[in-house]
């Protein structure tokens, strides 16, 4: 039986358990006699292009398993993403050089959609070159916006924080709007898709109870509407709470917070639409607010990660190993949501080709006629991704995390500029 080794790298945004799947790979490999060292890419693919590849089996076995404990991308996440061998011959050339050189036969790269069209193409080049190498995608985005996936590791926990955050400020708000603040906006990610928004919906057991409007990027944004909503809210119970996802537009298909700049991936870089939004409200109403931007805390915080989430991350990193084992080669090992009464997942594959750069919105059915909530259909979706508590061990008071070496390999290659 021969021996090769494996690459594994985290890309894009990253999770709260996105290094709960990074230590599923690397414990799977090592109880596989057909891999050898497992590689993780420093800082993604861009590490591998530079050959800055960490050698895994120098860490501690104690500190792989606290991974599952430890938020952000243990080895360093980018947003690069791989174009058409033609646009970029150079980068393939290289990635098949370091694949050699380090007789690497299983690649799993840990993203979402821009991440699996990266993944995908690897796949195909190597795939026409007869180069023998097994790439797998693994599932991974806060957005959970890849489709054919029951849902993505990562939303489970940020939609119990985007929850649990929307009941906590609301009750704060409410005590106070006697004689200070009446609205509440917190603003949430989802660009194209609302799933993050609507989990805030969650919090809602009562009438009364926050979110009072949530802002979708599958609605159109009306003014008008927004503030009737906000001005009866306000005369009804007191005060107002409004969940805005950051990727909202106006009629003409514009955001309401867009701007010039754009991230590596090409994608215009959005956030801001709280005070905007805040703006608005307090010009037409009068009203006294407070806003605040959830940004990176609610996909880093672990310490309050959905044990679903946790569970599903870490299955879905044993599932990728076992597939490229089995021969498998240009797929993503996904979820499957059982047709059970009790919540049940089972896990699956899909080609790479069916979910590189496809967007999975939030479906009609799951938002108000109103546009403005959540249906009964979504909550039924949603509950079980959030169930469970999973908390880290604490040290002196807060979580105690991995501490990696991050020992890299010495380089065998060239110097590469990319």
């Amino acid at each position: 039986m021969k021996t090769r080794n494996a690459i594994y790298a985290q890309s894009g945004g990253v999770t709260s358990v996105i290094n709960s799947t990074a230590a599923a790979v690397i414990e799977t490999c090592a109880k596989s006699k057909k891999i050898g060292k497992v590689y993780a890419g420093k800082n993604g693919i861009l590490g591998v292009l530079r050959e800055d590849l960490i050698d895994t089996s120098r860490e501690a076995k104690s500190e792989i398993k606290k991974l599952i404990y430890t938020p952000g991308g243990a080895f360093g996440s980018c947003r690069y993403r791989l174009k058409d061998f033609k646009e970029q011959k150079r980068e393939y050339q290289r990635l098949m050089e370091i694949f050699k050189k380090y007789n690497i036969g299983y690649f799993f790269y840990n993203g979402g959609g821009d991440s699996q069209d990266t993944t995908n193409k690897i796949a195909e080049i190597t795939s026409k070159l007869n180069i023998p190498i097994s790439c797998i995608g693994i599932p991974k985005t806060v957005d959970n916006d890849l489709p054919y996936t029951d849902n993505s590791p990562g939303f489970g926990s940020v939609a119990k924080y985007i929850a649990v955050s929307t009941r906590e400020a609301g009750l704060d708000v409410a005590s106070m709007c006697e004689t200070s603040t009446k609205v509440f906006i917190l603003e949430v990610m989802g660009r194209h898709s609302g799933w993050i928004a609507a989990a805030s919906g969650l919090s809602k057991e009562r009438a009364d109870d926050p979110p009072h409007l949530i802002l979708f990027p599958e609605i159109p944004f009306s003014e008008k509407d927004m503030l009737i909503k906000v001005k009866q809210s306000v005369k009804k119970f007191g005060y107002c709470v409004l969940v805005v996802s950051e990727g909202i537009r106006k009629k003409n298909g514009n955001f309401i917070s867009d701007s010039d700049r754009k991230d590596a991936f090409g994608h215009q870089q959005l956030g801001g639409v709280a005070p905007r939004i805040a703006s608005i409200i307090n010009n037409s109403l009068g009203f006294k607010y407070h806003w605040a931007v959830s940004d990176y805390l609610q996909r880093s915080a672990r310490h309050i990660a959905s044990k679903t989430d946790l569970k599903q991350a870490y299955a879905l990193g044993k599932a990728a190993v076992d597939l490229a084992l089995s021969g498998e080669n240009a797929v993503m090992p996904i979820i499957i949501r059982k047709k059970t009464k009790k919540y049940d997942w089972d896990i699956g594959k899909i080609a790479l080709s069916k979910v590189a750069n496809i967007e999975k919105q939030l479906p009609k059915r799951f938002i108000s006629k109103d546009g403005f909530s959540i249906t009964s259909s979504c909550k039924k979706y949603l509950l079980p991704l959030i169930q469970g508590e999973a908390y880290p061990p604490y040290k002196n008071g807060i979580p105690d995390i991995a501490r990696l070496k991050k020992t890299l390999v010495r380089k065998k290659l060239k110097k590469f500029n990319i």
